[in-house]
């Protein structure tokens, strides 16, 4: 058949394109850099939609059928009423069989009309362009079948020319096919979102003279400091034309031109212009200066096509075995992004990709991954803009093959991961990464990024994908590259010894693994390497997370081979939904009925499903910021951790806080901070304001880095770094038990005794060795539990975290935490003039299991109102080795609802994630505005390092907590205590969902503990350290509670 005429139906007749694995393209046009002029009409919007369970039953393009509806360019049918999302991270939700995919492969069709524009030159060359499509696709024009396409996440376009009515409407219709043989290599722990997701475009081009494509490298000489711009052009010319470069500064920097060349060509084909740049200003992600290329075609003395592509002069090596940009060695402070929009799917519209970057480059990431397929096209113009390095990824992963080849073996996930790659990586890299007749689809996938992206400054790695095994179709996909554009380097974490890569990366090592492989993996006998070490996955940010951010931080500074990494992952991709029953939340994998799934594995990222931050960010940005600082006696240490600017853009500023009831401000001032060279320190002298501080209160300095000028992703005063030293310290005053203005009555009442002072009574229960209720004036202050009774009861259970569920709360729950119950061994109750002290002996213990706490507990009751809980636990019997927490529990009457403490604050913290808060007095007017929303409801809201902490209701009356003594804690360290404030019981978070299943008690529950664990990384990734588990052992700890 003529191409007039179309093509045919299928490639291979008898074989559906979407089941051929040699069939990804027909038709579709060379690949080329993104570039849409002006003569460009933009076909999104509303189109007539058809939705079928099979290709089968799809209506044929000129189809009079009334079976349509409508649907919305760019978007996926599963989020406008047709099937639903699905969620799957590993393994395939379709049965292994490549490259045949199922009957029941859901098909959409797109029909709508356009007409070509009148003031479009006649002569035309007419494309058509799919920036992005879901799973595969055939396109229509006016009845005749043009092309078909795949590769989800990369562009394809078509010259419909031919079949295009030019004074007249034109009809388009699009069918897309859910599954096809390249879902099996794009298996990328996301949504399985269906259709036309990206811009749709009619394109118009210069038909007998025009440029194709073009790519522009940058060079710089030994010093760094003079350029050579390389610019490789691909022209159509029917006759000798001309093509002038010019370069020049942006519009917003003056506009200059720094230099211009015309080169006549008189061939069709590729040429290149190289021109010399005198020392230009370098483009990194520090310092992203970029200028702008006019690429002019001319024929006759007459433009017939212009371009403009940015640029920025950079040059990537790799040197002495280790990452150097323009000379210098770079370290990333990274973060892996999916397009992912909580309401669109991958549809992600441009101002919303624009505000991830934004908040990146507020949060001091600088480094990128592009996971695990090209971005959507215009982040790499705005990477550009604001400074990033990028690592583009080819639009590739089979992570499923490892499902399909360890079940059968039930090789359990606890196996060492080193010997379950042996059991199965060989296996599943033979159904298409080491499988020949998957070569050319492999190959497209990397020239598809390319091609597109390969003009973009901040882009100085690619990457052959993600979690696809590794095989002979990642080497040709390796020389691909470096034939193509040797000047960028190549990453691929399935690549384990580096053959067809150019780091060693790696994924969720623990600290102690990352620094042996640093200083073993493809180190020479002399201690030498050739690539350096990156983490392209680390520290998973899933819930309450994540932990070990520090540990490697300091593993980067410490080895000079480890180049940083890419935190997995950059935001939750919930979807909002709203059930008929009135709850609306954030879905996850489950939600939609889709099966299999993975459940909340979705739900990891750094930010909430909205693009907000979560406290990992803020934990993140305090752990990467760019300055570090440290006081020697009178003087401040400063160190810019900057690869190529100066400290010249930052403002210096302290302020000197003295801590009791309220933060005071005993003085303040800007910093003069003298030139610091990118990686260098400087010491300077703190003014005496600053040092010279007398108080017997607790008194912090706190240094602040900041912006001094706006820039494009933040405005003037912009905290960049922060460092806090604390100048004195005031030990905790005791509450008084003194000043009693009357004695104390005892009144025994069944199995209850009260202790009743002039305006205050405390209920004792006898039987079970607990206070079960205090009240102040007639005012309740604690409360029964409706369950145990207890007003304050000894307690190790927390809700569990995302990071707690693989491997924590299996075990604790082995041993029965959660389950504990209390015996009481023995009770006493001794008075004195000013005081009565009830000692409880009980044994804390789960049913069924011979382990347990003795638990001594003192109750002291002073004249004067003030309450002294001391608890002593001494573990016995076949016992855990750790626990979530050691500490006890209150309840408080609902209306105790304003809170105000002194210590960390004002965010959460836990032992492994407390950086990002500082000491200092800090409250909240609601108990609710101290929770952390976790879209997976979990464990949040601890506050570490806590002096006082006070719970005050409308009419005035308050509690306040502090440590006892000394003497009365087994390490003074920890006297500076946690606490926790919540309306939800740690049963109702357990069992909830999602945030709208959270059901609040009519009370206010208080948390005050000794001990609490830290997050970890264990949902995928290390545990918690071992010095910052809750060891189970003797254990003693106090706390004093007085009503002010």
């Amino acid at each position: 058949m003529s191409l007039q005429g179309g093509i045919p139906p299928q490639e291979v007749e008898g074989t559906p394109d979407y089941s051929n694995e040699a069939v990804f393209r027909r038709n579709t046009l060379p690949p080329r850099s993104y570039h849409i002029p002006e003569t460009a009409l933009l076909l999104n919007g509303e189109w007539k939609f058809h939705y079928a369970s099979t290709p089968l039953a799809a209506p044929e393009p000129t189809s009079a059928s009334s079976d349509w509806t409508t649907i919305t360019v760019p978007g996926h049918w599963q989020l406008q009423g047709h099937g639903h999302p699905h969620y799957t991270n590993v393994q395939y939700p379709i049965p292994v069989c490549p490259p045949h995919v199922p009957t029941e492969n859901l098909t959409g069709t797109y029909r709508r009309t356009f007409e070509v524009p009148s003031s479009w030159d006649s002569s035309s060359q007419l494309r058509l362009r799919f920036d992005g499509v879901d799973s595969a696709y055939h396109v229509w024009v006016n009845g005749v079948l043009v092309g078909y396409a795949q590769g989800s996440r990369n562009p394809s376009e078509f010259d419909i020319t031919s079949f295009v009515n030019k004074d007249s409407p034109n009809e388009l219709s699009v069918r897309v096919y859910q599954w096809s043989d390249g879902s099996y290599i794009e298996d990328q722990d996301q949504w399985w979102l269906s259709g036309i997701f990206r811009d749709v475009h009619l394109i118009a081009f210069p038909s007998e003279n025009r440029i194709e494509d073009w790519f522009i490298r940058t060079d710089l000489d030994d010093e760094y400091k003079n350029a050579t711009v390389k610019a490789l052009f691909d022209i159509k010319a029917s006759s000798p034309v001309n093509v002038t470069v010019t370069i020049q500064d942006l519009p917003k920097n003056g506009g200059k031109v720094l230099a211009t060349r015309l080169k006549e060509i008189s061939t069709v084909g590729k040429t290149e212009v190289e021109i010399p740049v005198e020392n230009p200003h370098k483009w990194t992600a520090e310092t992203p200066y970029l200028y702008r290329v006019e690429i002019s075609l001319t024929k006759d003395q007459s433009v017939v096509q212009t371009v403009h592509q940015n640029i920025g002069f950079r040059k990537v090596e790799l040197k002495n075995g280790l990452i150097h940009v323009n000379g210098k060695i770079i370290q990333f402070h990274g973060v892996n992004r999916h397009d992912n929009h909580p309401q669109f799917g991958r549809a992600v519209p441009l101002d919303f990709v624009r505000r991830d970057l934004l908040i990146m480059k507020a949060h001091n990431i600088n480094a990128l991954r592009c996971s695990h397929y090209p971005s959507h096209a215009g982040l790499f113009d705005i990477a550009d803009e604001l400074g990033l390095w990028v690592i583009d990824e080819a639009d590739l992963e089979c992570h499923g093959f490892y499902d399909a080849v360890a079940r059968p073996q039930d090789i359990p996930e606890e196996m060492d991961y080193e010997k379950r790659k042996l059991l199965t990586f060989g296996r599943a890299a033979k159904f298409t990464s080491d499988n020949p007749s998957w070569k050319a689809a492999y190959i497209d996938r990397m020239t598809q990024m390319i091609q597109r992206d390969k003009n973009h400054a901040s882009i100085i790695i690619w990457s052959l994908g993600n979690e696809a095994f590794y095989g002979q179709n990642h080497k040709a996909m390796y020389e691909y590259a470096k034939e193509v554009d040797p000047g960028r380097l190549v990453h691929y974490e399935g690549d384990p010894h580096a053959e067809s890569a150019d780091v060693y990366s790696y994924m969720y090592p623990s600290v102690e693994r990352l620094i042996k492989l640093a200083e073993t993996e493809g180190v020479k006998a002399d201690g030498t390497w050739e690539k350096p070490v990156v983490l392209c996955e680390y520290a998973h940010a899933m819930g309450n997370g994540p932990g070990w951010l520090e540990d490697y931080e300091e593993a980067f500074r410490t080895y000079p081979r480890l180049q940083g990494g890419f935190i997995w992952e950059w935001a939750n991709h919930g979807i909002w939904k709203e059930d008929a029953d009135g709850k609306s939340y954030y879905a996850y994998g489950g939600d939609f009925g889709d099966y299999p799934n993975d459940g909340t594995f979705v739900m990891d990222g750094l930010l909430f499903s909205a693009h907000n931050p979560t406290p990992g960010l803020v934990e993140l940005k305090k752990v990467i910021e760019p300055v570090r600082m440290a006081v020697d006696g009178s003087s401040l240490m400063i160190s810019n951790l900057y690869h190529y600017v100066g400290l010249e853009h930052l403002d210096a500023t302290f302020q000197v806080e003295e801590l009791n009831e309220k933060s005071t401000i005993l003085s303040s001032g800007k910093l003069e901070v003298p030139p610091v060279a990118p990686g260098s320190s400087v010491t300077i002298p703190l003014p005496a304001t600053a040092t010279n501080i007398r108080s017997d209160k607790e008194v912090y300095l706190t240094v602040f880095f900041s912006l001094r000028n706006s820039t494009p992703w933040a405005e003037a005063g912009h905290t960049v770094a922060w460092f806090q030293h604390q100048i004195s310290a005031a030990e905790p005053k005791l509450i008084s038990s003194l000043g009693s203005t009357s004695d104390l009555r005892f009144e025994n009442e069944g199995i209850n005794t009260t202790i009743r002072g002039q305006d205050f009574a405390v209920t004792y229960d006898n039987a079970r060795g607990h206070i079960t209720n205090w009240a102040v004036k007639g005012t309740t202050i604690l409360l029964p539990d409706p369950i145990t009774g207890a007003a304050i009861t000894p307690s190790f259970w927390r809700p569990p975290t995302d990071n707690d569920n693989p491997l924590s709360v299996p075990y604790w729950k082995r041993f029965g935490v959660d389950t504990l119950t209390s015996q009481l061994r023995s009770n006493s109750i001794k008075s004195t003039p000013n005081s009565v002290t009830i000692t409880a002996i009980t044994y804390l213990s789960p049913p069924v299991l011979a382990w347990g706490f003795e638990a001594t507990t003192k109750y002291v009751i002073s004249s004067s109102g003030t309450l002294n809980i001391s608890v002593s636990l001494k573990p016995s019997g076949f016992k855990p080795d750790h626990v979530p927490r050691i500490g006890l529990d209150l309840r408080l009457p609902r209306q105790y609802e304003a809170v105000k403490w002194l210590g960390l604050g004002p965010g959460e913290s836990y032992p492994d994630k407390r950086s990002a808060q500082r000491v200092g007095v800090w409250e909240v007017n609601s108990v609710s505005d101290l929770q952390t929303p976790y879209e997976v409801p979990q464990e949040n809201a601890n506050r570490m390092g806590t002096r006082w902490v006070t719970l005050s209701e409308p009419n005035g009356h308050a509690i306040r907590a502090v440590a006892g003594g000394s003497s009365e804690w087994s390490s003074n360290a920890e006297r500076d205590f946690s606490w926790v404030a919540t309306r939800h019981s740690t049963d109702v978070v357990q069992k909830a969902k999602h945030p709208c299943d959270l059901v609040e008690e009519d009370a206010t529950l208080l948390r005050l503990d000794a001990k609490v664990a830290g997050v970890g990384t264990a949902a995928c990734g290390p545990g918690v350290r071992e010095d910052l588990l809750v060891k189970v052992e003797d254990i003693k700890f106090s706390f004093v509670l007085e009503v002010l």
